[in-house]
């Protein structure tokens, strides 16, 4: 019997064997979609985005309550991180779309409008689409006016949602929001209800069918962004990639404030490289500038599929360091580190880096690594290979009948230790998607953390995914009742 007849055989015995145990209609639609390969996926349609923006206070996280037709979103605003926004899974008239909440904006008063129009920016340029919440009660205020500015330049579809409206009294007040020059306002009222319908058909009106911001076309230019901590060299490596001073550098620690873009003609492709503002502290303690270079790099991750992470190599590996190896591990984004300014160590500098690679960064061995020189320009040919085996990584599916038959001897040589009395078994695995590598385990009891780990590296040893994170979620199911 050939390797795929003897998976494939495996495969069905199990999926039989599900039969006998408790499935929701989400487990069954993940199992019926279950083999698709990366290029069918890829032709099915990302769901688009929506983006709830406004000041504080408006009624934003009640809207999306409404729509999702059950309380999810904390109604009581949490002062300024849009980091920090959420999204959930949205349905009307039957079309599937992201809402995303981006949370309340509580600052001082002074130079609220600039403050409030960076916030507003990280949220609109990862939309498709933006709905635009102002209290009808309170009319236009200076603040939505600086935000309406924001919304022409990003030429992105807008429905301006006049919220609190109750009663028709308060549907003359909204008609004055005509004044904003973004069409017309649609008087809801979020709490009771009242009038979301229309505004939701409007919105579907302008919102299209595929996702612009979370979908990419194969063959264009993949997304690199350059991330890091201040000074490491991430505009002076984007420089010499490009072949010319296209960022300024300087030795003050960030120069770099807004994300720059570059196409860059790099072994025979092209690639769209993205230099970032260096990341200094936790978002929520920066301050000024700095917390809003924060904010949009950490909207270039997110779109961007793999980032290279410069680590200065003439310095201690820091904990900002590792803090931005975790934001890019925590966005699903293939993963690439360089270690900048190699070419100044001296023997034993190298000897302690490495005792530092292998103490700070033992939860990223799996990353592929280049030791470079932005200044001078060595080995940055280096970076490609990496770049190319990442995203090979962060594209890759395996088989479903060579991932059970896999598991199969995994589980078989090291059991899940027994609790409590009991051994959980797994049932099922199964990839869900790709771009990261998700994987979904269906099994008859709680799967410990340590044996997660466990499979996981089994999981890297067997099938590489050398530079992208990848996911192991477990579904404990059981059995039907005779």
């Amino acid at each position: 019997m050939s390797d795929s007849t003897h998976d494939e055989s495996v495969e069905n015995a199990l999926r039989v064997g599900l039969d006998d145990f408790e499935l929701s209609d989400e487990d069954r639609a993940l199992l019926s979609a279950d083999g698709v390969g990366a290029d069918g996926e890829e032709q099915a349609p990302a769901r688009p985005v929506v983006a709830i923006i406004g000041r504080p206070n408006v009624g934003k996280s009640t809207l999306v309550n409404r729509v999702l037709g059950r309380r999810e979103a904390v109604v009581e605003d949490v002062p300024g991180v849009t980091r920090d926004r959420v999204a959930y899974d949205a349905e009307w008239s039957g079309r599937d779309f992201t809402l995303v909440d981006t949370g309340g904006w509580e600052v001082d008063a002074s130079g609220i409008h600039l403050r409030v129009a960076e916030q507003a920016e990280v949220a609109i340029e990862l939309a498709d689409a933006v709905l635009f919440v102002v209290d009808a009660k309170v009319g236009a205020t200076d603040t939505d006016e600086a935000v309406v500015r924001l919304l022409r330049r990003s030429k992105k579809p807008v429905v301006l949602v006049a919220n609190k409206v109750d009663d028709q009294k308060t549907e003359l007040e909204a008609a004055a929001l005509w004044s904003l020059g973004l069409g017309q306002p649609w008087p809801i009222s979020a709490l009771h209800g009242r009038g979301t319908g229309d505004a939701l058909d409007a919105l579907l009106e302008v919102l299209p069918e595929k996702s612009a911001v979370s979908a990419y076309g194969r063959g264009g230019p993949r997304r690199v962004a350059l991330v890091g901590r201040p000074n490491v060299g991430k505009s002076s490596l984007l420089n010499r990639l490009a072949g010319e001073d296209r960022v300024v550098v300087d030795n003050v620690a960030g120069t770099t404030r807004d994300p720059v873009d570059e196409l860059i003609e790099l072994g025979g492709k092209t690639w769209r490289f993205v230099d970032t503002a260096g990341i200094r502290r936790r978002v929520h303690l920066t301050r000024g500038a700095d917390f809003y270079a924060s904010l949009r790099t950490q909207a270039a991750i997110e779109k961007a599929e793999v980032a290279v992470v410069l680590i200065d190599a003439e310095d201690n590996i820091a904990e900002q360091d590792v803090r931005v190896v975790q934001q890019v591990i925590d966005a699903g984004r293939a993963l690439v580190l360089a270690f900048n300014k190699w070419d100044l160590l001296d023997e034993e500098r190298r000897h302690y880096l490495e005792r530092e690679i292998e103490r700070d960064l033992s939860q990223v061995a799996w990353a592929p690594r280049a030791n470079i020189s932005a200044v001078t320009g060595r080995h940055i040919d280096r970076l490609v290979p990496a770049l190319e085996v990442a995203l090979d990584s962060w594209d890759q599916r395996v088989p479903t009948g060579r991932l059970n038959s896999f598991l199969g001897e995994v589980v078989a040589a090291h059991p899940h230790p027994v609790r409590g009395g009991k051994q959980p078994r797994i049932l099922f695995a199964t990839q869900a998607s790709t771009r990261p590598p998700r994987f979904v385990v269906f099994a008859s009891g709680f799967i410990e953390a340590g044996y997660r780990r466990f499979l996981e590296r089994r999981l890297r040893e067997e099938f590489g995914f050398e530079g992208t994170p990848i996911e192991l979620s477990v579904r404990v199911r059981e059995k039907r009742r005779r």
